[in-house]
């Protein structure tokens, strides 16, 4: 199961959308910067690959205005832990969670090799707060992974905030490691919001050798 969804999130990690516009349907914002980031990787993948910081920070720039990290954080948190934590806890979690999230993705997208990416026409009415993008997204050996964008509108644009592909829900991953994550640390949540970066990467290095 962890080597399927490493794999999968390889494919997916090329589709995240990159940039929201208020003209646009929760479907054209993914397939527009869909289009915009596999170009940019094509171009710049071997710089990146020399100095994965810049590409990082290249994520944050184009990724960031489209995720709706507090909303990701927030639910990574869960009620449970956010409610006890203060606003400084919060902003230091979120900044957090949004850099290990960009270098977990960022790593995993930088495997991606050309792989046959489609966004799939909506289907029956669509929500206006609130939709799935569904995708498909072919692997070199022929084998198709379905792909869900949970996709909310905000100020006037839409932003990410879950996937689920092959089944897999990757917020409730993610919940699970912040879980597990207090519970090693005597559910401190200073200790856990400033080792989630080590977490991550813990994961990440597990999903790689599996």
């Amino acid at each position: 199961m962890i080597k399927m969804l490493r794999n999968s999130l390889l494919l997916l990690l090329a589709v995240l959308p990159l940039v929201a516009a208020a003209s646009l349907t929760a479907h054209e914002v993914v397939q527009k910067t869909t289009d915009t980031l596999l170009a940019d990787l094509k171009a710049n993948k071997e710089q990146y690959r020399n100095d994965p910081s810049a590409f990082y920070d290249s994520l944050n720039e184009i990724l960031g205005p489209v995720v709706d990290v507090d909303g990701i954080s927030r639910g990574v948190m869960t009620v449970r832990y956010s409610r006890q934590a203060s606003p400084e806890q919060m902003n230091r979690f979120q900044e957090s969670f949004k850099r290990s999230l960009m270098q977990f993705y960022g790593n995993a997208l930088l495997e991606y090799n050309n792989q046959d990416i489609r966004v799939l026409p909506p289907s029956g009415k669509q929500d206006p707060q609130r939709t799935a993008v569904n995708m498909e997204i072919e692997g070199s050996n022929g084998t198709v992974y379905p792909l869900s964008y949970t996709m909310v509108s905000q100020g006037g644009g839409w932003k990410m905030r879950n996937l689920i592909i092959n089944g897999i829900n990757v917020g409730k991953l993610f919940r699970d490691q912040f879980a597990q994550s207090m519970q090693d640390n005597g559910n401190d949540l200073d200790k856990v919001i400033d080792t989630w970066a080590d977490t991550v990467a813990k994961a990440r290095q597990a999903k790689g050798e599996s």
